[in-house]
């Protein structure tokens, strides 16, 4: 195959990765994540989409709505440290497998 094409074929390919990518990236661009006396935390949404592929990874414990964390703590109703154990745990599972990982310490993710 002619080295053009081959590259016609990459970009083509590319170009779809890219539309079915951005075509899932549904809600806040950015959501914050209220963190008590330690701080909020910025959370990227749309990279977390892009990366995972899977939204039930996070949103099997935190429905899809606006301001959930904050609701299901004012009704007592969100373990302490729930939000943090289940973002540093898959932190921590992709720095162990060797891959690219948001920050697995309390200052890398809580912003005073």
């Amino acid at each position: 195959m002619k080295r053009r094409t081959k590259v016609v074929i990459l970009m083509a390919g590319f170009l779809l990765v890219s539309t079915l990518l951005w075509a899932q990236n549904k809600g806040a661009k950015e959501i914050v994540i209220p963190g008590g006396t330690t701080g909020s935390v910025s959370v990227r949404h749309h990279v977390h989409q892009n990366i995972l592929g899977d939204c039930n990874l996070c949103h099997n414990l935190f429905p899809q709505t606006a301001g959930i964390v904050q609701k299901l703590k004012d009704e007592g109703k969100l373990e302490k440290k729930k939000v943090m154990n289940q973002c540093q745990k898959c932190h921590r599972e992709k720095v162990n497998a060797g891959l690219k990982s948001g920050p697995v310490t309390c200052k890398g993710c809580h912003a005073k």
